[in-house]
């Protein structure tokens, strides 16, 4: 369009970044003209990413990459994209957590969350586990120097680390199966469906989380565990017959109709 010609393409430019745009609007995509200067920038026939885009692929697997907390994680497909909202959980972690400490992603995915708090408290021992083989590869790519595990939960871990986990991030599966058919269509259709689905009550991972955990807590360590609001409760009372103490951080000031806002809830779990 132009291009060598000595000639200004910016209306040129312009033109091609609002045909994407419209065409993203027309699809559904609510940030139309963010993802159009995304695509217009990748790599790759911008006529094949588009398509991909306007069938419902994710944009992070069309461009190969998710932003989380201002740095760019490889992502494959299938494999559970990190949500602004998480930033509050890795804000809670990153100020608990203090250089030496041993940090687990239990459920780690792309890994985004403790690289995000890595970049923040230097110094950390890191590790990371999924039962995803792809969400290994992932995390393996974007952690370097930590210790990848591929497992079921604590199962993929050596038992080295028994009793010596003082921060455990697991970010894992809660929503209730019921509510699967209500998420946006690109997570129902383009992520495994195991990183989504939390059982009836959205709590069936948990319950297995909390249950293993106290063999690998520290003294000191603790469980980071992101949820919806209306989980916490049932959430606490697992901790209670598990024997442990939880409370519960909000952090409210996001827009609560958007499922991705930097909103949110942590369950924080300790030893009594």
């Amino acid at each position: 369009m132009g291009a060598g010609t000595g000639e200004d393409t910016g209306g040129d430019a312009a033109t091609t970044a609002g045909v994407v745009a419209t065409r993203l609007r027309a699809a559904g995509c609510v940030f139309a003209e963010r993802e159009a200067e995304l695509l217009l920038a990748a790599p790759g026939d911008l006529a094949d990413l588009l398509a991909r885009r306007v069938a419902g692929e994710r944009l992070e697997d069309v461009l190969g990459w998710a932003e989380f907390a201002g740095r760019r994680y490889a992502v494959a497909p299938g494999v559970f994209v990190p949500r602004h909202r998480s930033a509050f959980l890795v804000d809670l972690v990153a100020a608990r957590a203090r250089a030496g400490d041993v940090v687990l992603d239990l459920g780690c995915g792309t890994g985004a969350l403790v690289g995000a708090v890595r970049e923040r408290v230097p110094g950390l021992v890191v590790h990371a586990a999924d039962v995803d083989p792809a969400a290994v590869a992932c995390a393996r790519r974007n952690l370097p120097g930590a210790a990848v595990h591929e497992g079921d939960l604590f199962a993929a871990l050596p038992p080295t680390l028994r009793g010596r986990l003082d921060v455990v991030i697991a970010n894992v599966p809660y929503v209730p199966t019921a509510q699967i058919a209500h998420l946006p269509a690109e997570m129902r259709e383009h992520e495994d469906r195991r990183t989504l689905d939390g059982g009836g009550d959205g709590l069936d991972v948990l319950r297995r989380v909390l249950g293993g955990a106290g063999d690998w807590l520290s003294a000191r360590g603790r469980v980071f565990v992101e949820l919806d609001e209306d989980q916490t409760g049932p959430a606490a009372d697992v901790a209670a017959r598990c024997g442990l103490d939880a409370r519960v951080e909000t952090r409210t000031d996001g827009d609560p109709d958007d499922w991705d806002a930097e909103t949110g809830h942590v369950l924080v779990l300790a030893r009594p």
